[in-house]
């Protein structure tokens, strides 16, 4: 059985930084995308960084760009999501998928059960 499963969320002051953590099991990712989104409440879900397993193809949403980012350690099944420089709208639960890539979620076949980041002004 396939499971993400996400770690590091928090409590954090308007800039300041944490270490999102997705641990996969069950699968080995190595040849697919890893991607991390976010829900805010009363909002859609929304992506926010990706991924590739081409070496060196990262993406990310226009509101995070130059502020996170995203890494994985394959040998680990890891992937990781560095954040800083948070912002009070940063605040949402935040998923990791594993999938084909890009930024629908649709593309993606497998999810963590989340992980809440909230960040005060």
């Amino acid at each position: 059985q396939v499971q993400l499963v996400e770690s590091g969320g928090g409590l954090v002051q308007a800039g300041g930084s944490l270490r999102l953590s997705c641990v996969a099991s069950g699968r080995t990712f190595s040849s697919a995308a890893m991607g991390w989104f976010r829900q805010a409440p009363g909002k859609e879900r929304e992506f926010v960084a990706a991924s590739s397993w081409r070496a060196g193809s990262n993406y990310y949403a226009d509101s995070v760009k130059g502020r996170f980012t995203i890494s994985r350690e394959d040998a680990k099944n890891t992937v990781y999501l560095q954040m800083n420089s948070l912002k009070p709208e940063d605040t949402a639960v935040y998923y990791c998928a594993a999938g084909a890539g890009g930024v629908s979620g649709t593309r993606y076949d497998y999810w963590g059960q989340g992980t809440q980041v909230t960040v005060s002004s």
